[in-house]
């Protein structure tokens, strides 16, 4: 609904840019999923049409990877916030995608564990891919 999908130039402008030099190419739309079977709706939606996909988490990427270059829609997935699941034994924890490093840091303060900085932006969902986040990695594990 309304509160969850904008076109409003701003916001689609706010989510075509990160901390790149690229110029800004905005989304058609930018929507907020709140759960996973909301994202997975979105998703064959705009499979079954043909439109691209933008994932967007905290617009800090260096590389340009939030810029919509062929239009389509954002997935702004900064309400999807919920660490669902730890586990001090092994040393893990599931998070979805909006969680911040921040955030997580907070939730894991006293347990003697943190999230160490690293090179990409502060969402956990821009460290899916580099499968580490760098930084002070080495001394964790990583």
């Amino acid at each position: 609904g309304a509160p969850n999908v904008s076109t409003a130039t701003s916001v689609r402008e706010q989510h075509g840019r990160d901390e790149s030099m690229h110029d800004c190419a905005p989304p058609d739309a930018v929507v907020w999923p709140q759960a996973v079977g909301q994202v997975q709706e979105l998703a064959a939606l705009c499979h079954r049409s043909r439109v691209p996909m933008v994932p967007f988490g905290t617009g800090t990427g260096l590389e340009g990877g939030v810029n919509a270059v062929q239009g389509g829609v954002c997935f702004d997935l900064s309400r999807m916030d919920t660490i669902t699941e730890l586990s001090l034994e092994d040393f893990s924890v599931s998070v979805e995608p909006g969680v911040t490093r921040k955030a997580l840091n907070s939730h894991l303060r006293g347990t003697g564990l943190w999230f160490p900085v690293g090179t990409v932006g502060t969402s956990s969902d821009g460290r899916a891919g580099d499968t580490c986040g760098a930084g002070d990695a080495g001394r964790t594990g990583c």
